[in-house]
């Protein structure tokens, strides 16, 4: 398994992190393999999922070219059950210092959500690697992500929440070392009818933003 240094460097490199939430484990499978397919070999299995902890035990067993966490990790029972099951990292919607405390432990990845500057403050504190911006779009979209950007440049920060093509490059811009996406990328439609070109199309469109928004920024005309 990746240290948790390289799952954040995996994470920031490929810029984008998919956020499965679907209605079946067989979807879930589904979803993760088209994601791989299109170059995106990182992704985020929520506990909303039925059978999720199955999915990540069969995909961190056996693909080993994909990096698997866990979303929407409530509670450290929860987190305990991830970790056995091979999770990669864990993520919550919000900080939880225990969770936090124990994926230290684990030497697995951790990446709590969190708004305000003081849960950012918080979870930086505890160890978090990563700390996931949510719900982003809801308080100001890339403008919030920039103003935290300044009191917090040491900090890795995942746009979350209402990320979109539209406004996707303005998260990058805004500092963002990557974004959290979920239906935007993988459309519960789209996956209910196996409908691999859609979820393609849109994962190619969601690499290209980050990878020219990058470009720009490096090279600015």
């Amino acid at each position: 398994m990746l240290s948790r240094e390289q799952v954040c460097a995996k994470i920031q490199g490929i810029g984008v992190l998919p956020s499965i939430r679907v209605s079946t484990a067989e979807e879930a499978l589904f979803a993760a393999s088209e994601v791989l397919e299109c170059g995106i070999s990182v992704v985020e299995i929520t506990m909303t999922v039925p059978g999720a902890l199955d999915v990540i035990h069969e995909l961190a067993h056996n693909t080993p070219e994909l990096t698997v966490g866990a979303g929407t990790v409530l509670d450290i029972r929860t987190a305990h059950a991830c970790v056995d099951a091979g999770a990669a990292f864990v993520s919550s919607p919000g900080f939880n210092a225990a969770i936090t405390e124990f994926a230290v432990q684990k030497h697995v990845a951790c990446i709590p959500g969190a708004l305000t500057p003081t849960e950012i403050m918080a979870a930086a504190d505890a160890g978090a690697d990563m700390i996931k911006i949510f719900p982003c779009s809801s308080v100001g979209g890339p403008a919030y992500i920039k103003a935290l950007r300044a009191p917090f440049p040491h900090i890795s920060f995942i746009a979350s929440g209402g990320v979109d093509q539209v406004n996707a490059a303005g998260f990058i811009r805004a500092g963002a070392v990557a974004l959290g996406v979920g239906a935007e990328l993988i459309p519960p439609t789209a996956v209910q009818l196996h409908d691999r070109n859609w979820i393609h199309e849109l994962a190619d469109r969601f690499l290209g933003i980050v990878q020219r928004t990058r470009a720009e920024a490096n090279h600015p005309k």
